[in-house]
């Protein structure tokens, strides 16, 4: 007896997205407070991880991937697909231990390869319905989390970084010492976290013009030039402190430097924080997890150092090869 036909699988399609319209619910007390004390645990030790160094700085990024490129791949999953995640996490991890042993080269090579990788296992997959969602999503997962944030690797050991390509003369020639990347990563995180902190003062003072409304209805244009502003004005106050304090790890940049770089980096986080919000909205959710009380999910909290982080780097990058040229 012949059985019957069987009913083709459904494509994975987008969800529709999530409406715009609403009023926006006003944090709780106990949200607050959840929110400051998530902030003075996490805030000391990634100081203290940035001055140490090394293995702190490889263990911290090593843990802040899995834990950002999981949620990543929960987003995913809201919108029906389904992604390599075991191979996704494990390729993700191995960025930055790559990066770390290596340079951000490195880094590129092994994602490469890792695309590779990532087709020749879904030609193994029993559905292959899904084939183009399930590559995009496992790939954009790796590069977006794991080869961004491999960044504050090299960044934090940037003496290394320019001694190799430059020899010790050239990182002589630059102000760049051993603890150099301590100085970036701090500037980096600082100037996108008073940008933040501009934008959300600026937006509920002065805020009338919608950025990018059916993203993030809350963004205002003035909330942005608040960000642009106090991110600015919040580097500049940084290159001052560690002139007072730490020159040696501030004399490789100047005050010009300090003030372009950091009103370059306000408007990357502005649009790192815009992208987590696309992807948010359209998997439906209002965070991308629940680890950190008060404040969501981690890729909520590095949604813009993902994009800063690099960027940072390849500036400093640029300017050591303009003054060695």
């Amino acid at each position: 007896m012949s059985e019957p036909p069987r009913t083709p699988r459904e494509p994975v399609r987008p969800l529709p997205p999530t409406p715009s319209g609403g009023e926006s619910r006003k944090p709780r007390l106990s949200d607050l407070q959840a929110r400051l004390l998530t902030a003075s645990i996490l805030i000391p030790y990634v100081l203290f991880a940035i001055a140490k160094g090394g293995l702190w700085v490889l263990g911290t990024v090593l843990v802040v991937t899995l834990v950002a490129l999981r949620e990543f791949y929960g987003l995913i999953e809201d919108k029906g697909a389904h992604p390599i995640a075991g191979f996704g996490l494990g390729a993700g991890a191995a960025l930055p231990v790559v990066a770390y042993l290596g340079n951000e080269y490195h880094a590129t090579v092994l994602l490469t390869v890792t695309l590779l990788v990532v087709m020749i296992l879904q030609l193994g997959r029993r559905e292959i319905a899904e084939s183009l969602a399930s590559i995009s999503g496992t790939f954009f997962g790796i590069f977006y989390v794991g080869w961004l944030l491999s960044h504050a690797v090299v960044l934090r050991e940037f003496h290394d970084v320019i001694t190799t390509r430059y020899g010790p003369e050239g990182a002589a020639r630059l102000g760049v010492m051993p603890d150099t990347g301590a100085y970036l990563l701090v500037f980096t995180l600082g100037v996108v976290v008073l940008c933040d902190a501009g934008a959300y003062f600026a937006g509920h003072a002065w805020g009338r013009t919608k950025l990018a409304p059916r993203i993030s209805p809350g963004k205002s244009v003035e909330g942005a030039v608040g960000g642009v502003v106090a991110g600015t004005v919040g580097g500049l106050v940084l290159k001052g402190l560690f002139d007072l304090w730490w020159p040696e790890l501030s004399a490789c940049m100047s005050w010009l430097s300090a003030g372009i770089f950091a009103f370059l980096l306000s408007p990357v986080a502005i649009l790192g924080d815009l992208v987590e919000s696309l992807l948010k909205r359209d998997a439906q959710v209002k965070d991308a997890g629940t680890v950190l009380p008060g404040m969501g999910g981690l890729l909520d909290r590095i949604d813009s150092p993902l994009l800063a982080i690099p960027v940072m780097y390849y500036l400093m990058l640029f300017d050591a090869f303009l003054r060695l040229t």
